[in-house]
């Protein structure tokens, strides 16, 4: 088992630009992260594991279901939006209640980003799997963008599963590695990270800091 470092949920804002010390533009996507309350601390002996549950995202209590609006009660817990877990190696520090912040990244963190996707409806394979599409002149007809023949016979006489077709893309969990950390602003819970991240805007993403990264 890979045990993952800790992290923080935040809000994907959008994307802008800032400078580095050289006067060249650095593309980075804005989180609005945190803070985050510790709704439950997993351990080896109660549980098989250790991990950490965060909440995150003001929400009205009426908008939340019965047994979510109980978690919460239970703790005595303002309600959030978002419950995530992240298992991580040491829950030392941690306790029910206990507030997680953007005050846990430096920068020049390496991260990890973890966010739904875009979803696109349903696409056919030229946008889905990048398909060349068939001949455009020389007598061709109605072939442009299909997908062509899909290979099956008498045998084994069914299309196997995982074939690339058209179908329904986008809406899936995306996890973007390798991504550092480009800025810190503690006092209005924002993050900048290096590059794109999976999701919309206002989408939850999950940063994780990856164990053993250089700080």
């Amino acid at each position: 088992m890979v045990l993952m470092g800790m992290g923080i949920l935040g809000r994907k804002l959008g994307m802008t630009q800032i400078f580095d010390e050289k006067g060249q533009s650095v593309p980075v996507t804005v989180v609005e992260a945190g803070p985050c309350s510790v709704v439950a601390v997993k351990s080896d002996a109660a549980d098989g594991y250790t991990a950490l549950s965060l909440s995150f995202g003001d929400i009205k209590p009426s908008k939340l279901n019965r047994p979510d609006r109980g978690v919460f009660e239970k703790k005595g817990l303002e309600p959030k939006r978002w419950i995530r877990e992240f298992r991580v190696e040491d829950t030392d520090g941690y306790e029910v209640g206990s507030v997680v912040s953007v005050e846990l990244f430096e920068t020049g963190d390496v991260v990890d980003v973890a966010g739904r996707s875009k979803g696109k409806g349903f696409a056919g394979v030229i946008k889905r799997h990048h398909f060349g599409g068939g001949p455009a002149s020389h007598g061709a007809s109605k072939f442009h963008r299909e997908p062509g023949s899909a290979g099956a016979s008498s045998f084994p006489g069914h299309i196997f599963k995982g074939k690339t077709m058209p179908g329904r893309m986008g809406g899936e969990r995306v996890t973007v590695k390798n991504l550092s950390i480009a800025g810190v602003d503690p006092e209005n819970n924002l993050l900048l990270i290096r590059g794109a991240v999976p999701g919309p805007r206002n989408g939850l993403v999950m940063i994780r800091r990856q164990v053993g990264a250089p700080r």
